[in-house]
C-alpha cells in the first residue's frame, strides 16, 4: 500500500485526520506562494492551493497518496488574512462581528498522476461581539496563525451563534469529503 503524505503545516490538519482513524505517514511542509491572484475569488484561491500544495509534494513522492488543503476566511468577495499579529487579528474579529461569513477549504489528493480535488464552504454566523470580548479574545492568543483571525475549536466558539455546512472545515480539513478522497486513492 502507497504511503500517506500530508502536504500541510498545519498540526490541525493531522489532529483532524487522526480524529477519524488516519496516521499520514509523513507530513511535508509544500513551497506554494500563497499569495492570491489579482480578482482571485476566496473560493478559487482555497482550491487552487490546496491543489497546488498536493502537487508540489507529490512531484517529490510520485508513488505515495498526497494530501493537501488550504483554507480561505472571506468576508464576501474578500479573503481574511491569517492573523500573525494583534492588529490583523483585531480588523478581522472587528469585520467579523455580527455577520456571516464563509469559511472555505480546496483539498486535493495526487495519486498515480491524477488529481482528485474538493471545494467544501461553510457558513458562519458570529454574534455582534463587544470590545471587551475581542479584547479578551486577543489575550487568549488562540488567534495566530489563524485564517480570519479565529479558532472556533477554542474559546471563539462562545461568539459564534451557527454553522451551516462542516464543522471540521472550519477547523481545517473537512473529514466526510477528505475521507472520501482519499477513498478513492487508497
Amino acid at each position: 500500500m502507497p504511503a500517506l503524505v500530508l502536504a500541510s503545516a498545519s498540526p490541525r490538519r493531522i489532529e483532524l485526520l487522526r480524529q477519524i482513524g488516519i496516521e499520514p505517514d509523513r507530513v511535508e511542509h509544500p513551497a506554494v506562494d500563497e499569495t492570491p491572484a489579482k480578482g482571485e475569488l476566496p473560493p478559487a484561491l482555497a482550491l487552487r492551493l490546496g491543489i497546488a500544495k498536493a502537487e508540489a509534494v507529490a512531484a517529490r513522492f510520485p508513488d505515495d497518496v498526497v494530501l493537501g488543503a488550504d483554507t480561505t476566511v472571506a468576508v464576501g468577495r474578500r479573503n481574511l488574512p491569517k492573523a500573525d499579529d494583534e492588529p490583523t487579528a483585531r480588523r478581522c474579529l472587528d469585520l467579523l462581528s455580527g455577520r456571516r461569513h464563509r469559511v472555505h477549504t480546496g483539498i486535493a489528493v495526487v495519486f498515480g498522476g491524477a488529481t482528485r480535488s474538493r471545494l467544501v464552504t461553510t457558513i458562519v454566523v458570529v454574534k455582534r461581539v463587544t470590545p471587551a470580548e475581542v479584547d479578551a479574545y486577543l489575550a487568549s492568543g488562540e488567534w495566530r496563525g489563524k485564517a480570519g483571525g479565529y479558532a472556533i475549536q477554542g474559546r471563539f466558539a462562545a461568539l459564534v451563534k451557527g454553522i451551516h455546512g462542516s464543522y471540521s472545515n472550519v477547523v481545517g480539513l473537512p473529514l466526510a469529503e477528505t475521507a472520501a478522497l482519499l477513498g478513492t486513492a487508497r
